[in-house]
C-alpha cells in the first residue's frame, strides 16, 4: 500500500527556516509530477509548487522568491526548503504525488496526511 509520509513541519518565528519532507513508501513503478499544497484555516487548499520528473519546477508567484521545491527519485522524497518565513505562512502543508503503480496503469494521485507550519514570535 502506497504511503505519504510528511515531516518538518513546526512552530517557527518569522524570518526563520523549514525545510518539509514528504517520503513514498510502497509499491510504485514510477513517480510523476509532484507537488506542495497548503491549506490556511478557513481557507482553500492552494498549490505552492509543482516539480517534474525532471526536475523543471514551477511556482505559485507568492512562493516563488521564498521557497524552492527539489526531489529525489532515487529516495522517493519530495522536498519544501522554505526560508524568511511569515505568519501568513502558517498552514498545514500536504504533498501530492502523481505515480504509476504498475508499467500498464495510469498515474494516479495521493496525498500527504499534511504537516503543520506556523510562524509566530
Amino acid at each position: 500500500q502506497v504511503q505519504l509520509v510528511e515531516a518538518g513541519g513546526a512552530l517557527v518565528q518569522p524570518g526563520g527556516s523549514l525545510n518539509l519532507s514528504c517520503t513514498i513508501s510502497g509499491s510504485i513503478f514510477n513517480l510523476g509530477v509532484m507537488a506542495w499544497h497548503r491549506q490556511a484555516p478557513g481557507m482553500q487548499r492552494d498549490l505552492l509548487a509543482t516539480i517534474a520528473p525532471n526536475g523543471m519546477a514551477h511556482y505559485r508567484p507568492s512562493a516563488k522568491d521564498r521557497f524552492t521545491i527539489s526531489r529525489d527519485n532515487a529516495k522517493n522524497t519530495l522536498y519544501l526548503q522554505m526560508n524568511s518565513l511569515k505568519p501568513e505562512d502558517t498552514a498545514v502543508y500536504y504533498c501530492n504525488v502523481a505515480l504509476q503503480l504498475a508499467p500498464s496503469s495510469p498515474y494516479q494521485a495521493y496525498w500527504g496526511q499534511g504537516t503543520q507550519v506556523t510562524v509566530s514570535s
